[in-house]
């Protein structure tokens, strides 16, 4: 077997594991320190451990850790500028992985003033223009390495060289942009863990394809962590991701910019791309959640969609788990089709 291969299959068992055994352990810490937040679509409006971020970019650490300890002392095939793209990749997201923390702590201070089904639960957290622009800083370690490459195909005119307006404007709207977005699309038992993990496994196989093996690394190696904190986050969830939303997207930012195959990556994101313009509807006031019926159900706040999952809720009668499960599906209907138009496989 490649020894690309068995290293990509280690890195992605390592984060597996951590993240898998670790999760349980940081269950209870959590709770134990009361950090919890409501969730609002379960009759009993049980108290569930917050902050599930720190369990998936834990076991993504371990596996890239162990991944750079194989090919240093085992192989001694890694290469400088790849070590240095993995070093600012960490760095990226430990930030974004702090600045998730830091809004997600701030949003259980106090509850917010509204009286509604949804707002009486609803957490009051950073002021929305703050919390859009806090993942800035997130850029700057891609920014300084100049990860990715600036010469970009644009429709219509070929390939383009964006010279210093790709790292110093380009990379810190993809952070941004990418992991504000993700972060929008949340709340409900497993959306955000299956919908992540989808991309993430989709990314990593056209990497693969296309001789992007360190972009191909990172993806897997995320994705199997996503894969383990599904475990706990599916529905009835023990844990929710509150901090990681923001990461999914960074790391999505990351794969694409390292790898160069940010139109893919872009395919891939469509359902964020129209998450984004219905919640612009609202002014980015509405909430995705539903209001729990008696038979289980969930049914939108609003007359009008301002969101995908109000969007599901209008289809039929469908319950959480449902809801999730369809937009899990519709993420798998995007990257396939991605990756089938992509490699010409039809």
């Amino acid at each position: 077997m490649n020894e690309h291969i068995i290293v990509l299959l280690l890195a992605g068992l390592a984060s597996f594991l951590v993240t898998f055994f670790l999760t349980p352990i940081y269950i209870r810490f959590i709770k134990a320190v009361g950090i919890v937040g409501v969730d609002v679509h379960k009759k009993n409006k049980a108290k569930i451990a917050e902050l599930g971020g720190l369990c998936v970019v834990s076991g993504f650490l371990a596996g890239l850790f162990l991944y750079i300890t194989i090919q240093t002392f085992v192989y001694n095939t890694i290469t400088k500028p790849n070590l240095i793209d993995i070093l600012a990749v960490i760095s990226t997201i430990l930030i974004v992985t702090f600045i998730g923390f830091l809004d997600c702590l701030t949003s259980l201070m106090k509850l917010r003033e509204g009286k509604s089904k949804l707002e009486k639960f609803k957490r009051v957290g950073l002021r929305k223009v703050i919390s859009f622009l806090l993942p800035f800083p997130a850029a700057v370690p891609l920014i300084a390495v100049k990860a990715g490459v600036d010469v970009m195909s644009v429709p219509l005119f070929g390939d383009v060289s964006f010279g210093l307006i790709y790292p110093l404007l380009l990379v810190p709207i993809a952070i941004v942009g990418a992991s504000n977005a993700t972060n929008m699309l949340a709340g409900f038992n497993g959306m955000e863990s299956g919908m992540g993990f989808v991309v993430f496994i989709t990314l990593g196989i056209f990497s693969l394809a296309k001789g992007r093996f360190l972009a191909a690394m990172l993806s897997f190696t995320f994705a199997f962590a996503l894969l383990a904190f599904l475990k706990y986050n599916r529905y009835p969830a023990k844990i929710f991701p509150g901090d990681l939303n923001y990461v999914i997207g960074a790391m999505i930012a990351c794969v694409a910019i390292v790898g160069n195959i940010e139109k893919f990556a872009i395919i891939c994101f469509l359902p964020w791309f129209v998450e984004f313009f219905l919640k612009l509807r609202s002014k980015f006031k509405a909430e995705n959640f539903g209001i729990l019926q008696a038979d289980g159900t969930l049914k939108t706040p609003y007359k009008k969609s301002y969101s995908l999952t109000h969007v599901v809720m209008k289809l039929g009668k469908f319950k959480e788990w449902q809801i999730s499960g369809i937009m899990i599906l519709l993420e798998i209907v995007v990257c396939a089709l991605a990756l089938t138009f992509s490699l010409g496989l039809l």
